[in-house]
């Protein structure tokens, strides 16, 4: 079991407040101490000699001292740290990754525009952190589609069936296992097929959906069966889905515990870090907490 905290980054927002809540319950779930975060931003005109070079005082910090209170006399609370900086949030909490095994956020902060679906600092948080990221959406999102039914909690993760990713499905079988929670596998496929054709070649064969469906769902259920074998006692539903593979996560999310999907690998030809387009259309849109996976690091 791992050491390092479970760090909750907190402004004074109710947005903030609500991660705060969702990062204790994991500290407990994990066993983990929690360290809660604020950073105050220096403003964008202020000269870096003149910054203040230690981090401020947590105990002369009113958000620091309101999340005090908040959790103060709470039953079970692990040991917890209250750590104050300076600067941007958007390149200072993802550094904080580094030292932590969760970071958790929400989706948007003090200072952000209501009409905001994300905050930068969630989207650059998800995109630069080592550690998973989790941002908890504020309740009663309006979702399309048919809600999902099923008894007890549920976690959903999304499945690349052209190339799933070792980080993402572990981490959504251990979250499931904590919870004691059923977990939903999502694998898209694309449909309708569109095949491209040079001029004068004959159109190929038609495709039965059916088929396709079939072999998405077998291909799915090889790659979760040694994930079954570790976590025996999670039960697992593959769920085919034809088309948009950003839509059918989003539509699985409402009273879902957590989305589980993973961040781009880092290649030759893109060595940045990117979120990918369904992941960042999964953290606008969801209406559950979004937990955002680094890939595992390469074998040497």
């Amino acid at each position: 079991m791992s050491n390092l905290p479970v760090i909750a980054a907190v402004d004074g927002s109710d947005d903030s407040l609500r991660a705060l809540e969702w990062a204790l319950d994991a500290a407990r779930r994990l066993s983990a101490p929690l360290r809660v975060v604020h950073v105050r931003q220096y403003a964008h005109w202020a000269q870096p000699e003149l910054l203040a070079a230690a981090p401020p005082d947590p105990q002369d910090d009113p958000v620091l001292d309101r999340v005090r209170a908040h959790l103060e006399g709470i039953d079970g609370l692990p040991d917890t740290e209250y750590l104050g900086l300076e600067g941007a949030p958007s390149a200072v909490l993802p550094e904080q990754g580094a030292s932590a095994q969760l970071l958790v956020l929400g989706s948007r902060g003090r200072g952000g525009f209501a009409s905001l679906l994300l905050g930068s600092n969630g989207i650059a948080a998800a995109r630069d952190a080592e550690c998973p990221v989790v941002v908890v959406h504020p309740p009663g999102r309006d979702i399309e589609g048919e809600a999902q039914t099923g008894p007890g909690s549920r976690v959903v993760v999304g499945l690349k069936v052209d190339g799933p990713d070792e980080a993402t499905l572990e981490f959504a079988f251990a979250e499931a296992a904590r919870r004691g929670a059923r977990l939903q596998a999502v694998a898209a496929y694309p449909w309708p097929a569109q095949p491209w054709m040079m001029p004068g070649e004959l159109p190929p064969p038609i495709v039965d959906q059916n088929v396709i469906e079939d072999e998405t769902r077998i291909l799915a259920e090889g790659f979760l069966a040694p994930y079954r074998e570790r976590h025996p006692d999670v039960p697992v539903e593959p769920v085919p889905a034809a088309g948009d593979a950003a839509g059918h996560l989003v539509a699985a999310s409402p009273g879902a515990d957590l989305v589980v999907v993973g961040r781009h690998r880092r290649h030759l030809l893109a060595p940045a870090r990117v979120l990918g387009s369904v992941t960042h259309a999964v953290l606008l849109h969801a209406a559950s907490p979004v937990a955002v996976v680094p890939p595992a690091p390469p074998e040497d």
